[in-house]
C-alpha cells in the first residue's frame, strides 16, 4: 500500500477541474482519499455501473454516480473572491491555515 499524500483540498470545498473531459467544471468535493491522492466531485467524472439486485437496490441496473478523479487535477475555487486560487499556508494561533493567494483571505474559518 501507498502512503497517504498531503490534499490541498478537503471534503465540502468548491473545486474546479483542470484538464480532461470534464474541464472548466465546478462542483463539490463528496470524499477525499488521500491514500489514493485522489477526490470524488459532485458532478463530475460520472460512470456507468451494472449492479446486482440486492436488499438496498431490489432492481438492480444500471447506476450512474461519480468516479474518484487525481487531486493535482482540481484547483480550490476562494469562497470569498470566487477564482480558482492555489493557497498559501498561514501559521495563526498555533494552527496551519488555508490562505488564498488572489486576495489574500482564510479559507479556513
Amino acid at each position: 500500500m501507498s502512503t497517504a499524500v498531503k490534499l490541498h483540498v478537503k471534503k465540502g470545498d468548491t473545486v474546479q477541474v483542470l484538464s480532461g473531459k470534464d474541464k472548466g467544471k465546478e462542483g463539490k468535493i463528496l470524499t477525499a482519499l488521500p491514500k489514493k491522492g485522489k477526490v470524488i466531485v459532485e458532478g463530475v467524472n460520472k460512470v456507468k455501473r451494472h449492479t446486482k439486485p440486492s436488499q438496498t437496490n431490489p432492481q438492480g441496473g444500471i447506476v450512474t454516480k461519480e468516479a474518484a478523479i487525481a487531486s493535482c487535477k482540481v484547483m480550490l475555487v476562494c469562497p470569498s473572491c470566487k477564482k480558482p486560487t492555489r493557497i498559501a499556508h498561514k501559521i495563526e494561533d498555533g494552527k496551519s491555515k488555508r490562505v488564498c493567494k488572489h486576495c489574500g483571505e482564510v479559507i479556513d474559518k
